[in-house]
């Protein structure tokens, strides 16, 4: 386990995913996870990698402000915030401050909302921004291997702490929130596009390439009020399919 997920194992890995001899692996991976074509752009892909990173022929978002929105594909899980909160994110239990390595900006988001969205193979795997603001922080987590003894959710002696990005944002609507990209330490890369201190609702922010499919969302206490299927399905341990750019919440 521990070489697996050295780093030189993951490169090793992402340079595969990005050959052309990868390119074999794309008709498989549509008959298996079922993905229509005909929504995507029409070109001729390079590489697995290529392929994964696809764009989609077009996409509907709501730009209102006011409004939050869904930055991507995938089933959504919201959870209120307190100091002993944990939260299993691809298979690993964080604590908000561990999640983003600042102590004070977890106090920040006290008794408001995690949003977390999973993105699953068969999603696009290109986001956007939430909201219209800007930019105030900007912080890249690397992830980490940790030796420990075995516990309860593995027999494996390690611990792993997955790679993650993330900005923190003012909005005249939405106040502070903070938005993360997740992947996993194997592979998982989160590619972020650079951009200007202003950022505008429904604007791409990146993309994922194969092993990255997580995206969280925090927000302050009495700012936004999430839908309220969302909540009743999330108090059930349900999950909520939603899409790129469709209203989740509002002030």
């Amino acid at each position: 386990m521990k070489i697996l997920v050295k780093p030189q194992i993951s490169r090793i890995i992402g340079i595969i995913l990005n050959s052309k001899f990868s390119k074999g692996l794309v008709p498989l991976f549509v008959r298996k996870n079922g993905i229509n074509l005909k929504e995507y752009e029409e070109e001729k892909y390079t590489s697995f990698n290529d392929f994964f990173t696809r764009r989609r022929r077009a996409t509907r978002i709501d730009i209102t402000p006011g409004h939050l929105i869904s930055p991507c594909d995938g089933y959504l899980t919201v959870y209120p915030i307190d100091k002993n909160s944990t939260y299993r994110i691809k298979h690993i239990e964080y604590h908000l401050e561990q999640l983003l390595e600042n102590r004070e900006l977890a106090k920040h988001f006290s008794e408001g909302w995690c949003l977390i969205f999973r993105l699953t193979p068969k999603n696009y795997h290109r986001y956007c921004y939430v909201c219209e603001g800007i930019q105030r922080e900007y912080r890249k987590v690397e992830g980490k291997l940790h030796c420990v003894r075995p516990v309860a959710y593995t027999s494996l002696p390690v611990f792993i702490e997955n790679c993650r990005e993330y900005m923190k944002i003012e909005s005249d609507f939405l106040g502070h929130i903070v938005q993360m990209e997740i992947g996993a330490l194997l592979v998982g890369r989160i590619q972020n596009y650079p951009c200007s201190p202003k950022v505008l609702q429904g604007q791409e922010k990146g993309y994922f390439e194969f092993g990255g499919s997580t995206i969280i969302i925090l927000l302050e206490k009495n700012r936004i009020k999430i839908k309220n299927e969302i909540q009743e399905r999330s108090q059930r341990d349900e999950e909520t399919e939603v899409l790129l750019g469709e209203q989740i919440g509002n002030t």
